[in-house]
């Protein structure tokens, strides 16, 4: 039997027009900036196929320090296409959900925030309370509430 090699998953990547928007919108949810950093030249262009490139980008990190979103922004090449809009049922979209203590009260805050929120906070079961919201750009963060657990 072959033995497994996957070790951790490091992030989930999102690209954004402006990381000081996207930076405070994902520490309102609770996650802490890690660290900023300029990513350019051809090598890092070899690892994602677009040649030369400057990207900046955002490291943020969850309270247990055990998952991370990196936030790009491109600054070349310029970017070609934009799926911030699309609905929840297109292809290849995406979406993080994470999981807080009072997600009535995080709902709240974000939609003072300029946050909105995609259909309703719904109960599933006795498990969970989930809601999607559309945040900083547009883009689709799902939270969820544990419930029923002593």
């Amino acid at each position: 039997m072959k033995e497994n090699k996957l070790l951790r998953m490091d992030n989930m990547g999102i690209v954004v027009e402006s990381l000081d928007k996207a930076i405070a919108f994902f520490s309102e949810i609770g996650l802490k900036l890690e660290g900023r950093a300029m990513i350019e030249g051809e090598w890092a262009g070899r690892v994602t196929g677009l040649g030369n490139q400057q990207v900046e980008i955002a490291m943020m990190i969850t309270p247990d320090g055990h998952s991370r979103l990196e936030l790009s922004r491109f600054i070349s090449p310029e970017i070609i296409s934009d799926h911030r809009t699309a609905p929840v049922n297109s292809l290849g979209y995406l979406r993080a959900m994470f999981t807080v203590k009072d997600i009535d009260e995080l709902v709240s805050r974000l939609v003072k925030h300029g946050a909105e929120l995609v259909g309703e906070v719904v109960q599933y079961e006795n498990s969970y309370k989930l809601c999607y919201i559309r945040g900083a750009e547009g883009i689709l963060v799902g939270l969820a509430e544990e419930i029923g657990k002593q």
